[in-house]
């Protein structure tokens, strides 16, 4: 059994890797234009927060090695991406982004590691930071539920990118089977709530596919013909 949960783990933290690389390609973009355009930082601040939490549960708990590793190596990438945001962001942009850092990375990341180490005892230090991690985990599994909302208004997947949804719904449910080998709850609750969430995006995602390539369809034809009737009425000038 313990074989076969480290199997699982290894496999999660490749597929958290990806999740983790995944925005290289638009950091590239930002420094090539040096500019982070429309871009938020949001998402990266608050998942140096949570990948930051998970590596302290990972340093505390017995065995929590493979979650220590790849969550610290998500720590060092989502750092260096907000350190790119700081630098390429407008004036009044970086302002706000700096602030939401100072207090969330920095005075709440602290402020937990040092009541943890310094206020809590035994098997509680483990089950108060499990418990944070776990309700900033759900908070992040569930912030796609705007875009899943306004797929089912559109019909239309455009702005949910398949692989981005497919990888989350795959990190998801390996480490929720992690969890189940190794009794660990807070991982459990963390990416089982995830696992859900994903799995209703790809639903999602397979209802409105094709509608979705219909509307766009029709709305070339609209052009097309607007186009033509365009041309008529010039002819007929």
């Amino acid at each position: 059994m313990a074989t076969l949960s480290f199997i699982i783990g290894i496999i999660g933290n490749v597929i958290s890797l990806l999740v983790f690389v995944s925005p290289i390609k638009t950091f590239w973009e930002v420094v090539k234009k040096k500019s982070t355009e429309n871009y938020k930082g949001e998402p990266y601040i608050t998942t140096l927060l949570s990948t930051s939490l998970w590596t302290f549960y990972g340093a505390i708990k017995p065995d929590g090695l493979l979650v220590m590793t790849v969550n610290g190596a998500g720590a060092i990438l989502q750092l260096v991406y907000v350190a790119l945001f700081l630098l390429y962001a407008p004036r009044e942009r970086k302002v706000k982004t700096a602030n939401l850092v100072a207090v969330l990375d920095v005075v709440v990341l602290g402020a937990v590691i040092a009541v943890t180490l310094l206020a809590i005892h035994g098997t509680k230090r483990l089950m108060f930071v499990g418990i944070l991690c776990t309700g900033l985990t759900i908070g992040m599994y569930a912030a796609p539920l705007s875009v899943m909302r306004r797929v089912v208004k559109s019909k239309s997947v455009e702005y949910m990118p398949f692989l981005l949804s497919f990888f989350l719904f795959l990190n998801a449910g390996v480490w929720s089977a992690y969890a189940v080998l190794v009794k660990d709850i807070y991982i459990g609750v963390a990416n089982g709530s995830g696992f859900v969430l994903g799995s209703a995006q790809l639903v999602l995602y397979v209802m409105y596919m094709n509608k979705s390539e219909a509307i766009k369809e029709e709305e070339e034809e609209e052009t097309v013909k607007g186009g033509i009737n365009m041309d008529s009425s010039l002819e007929q000038v």
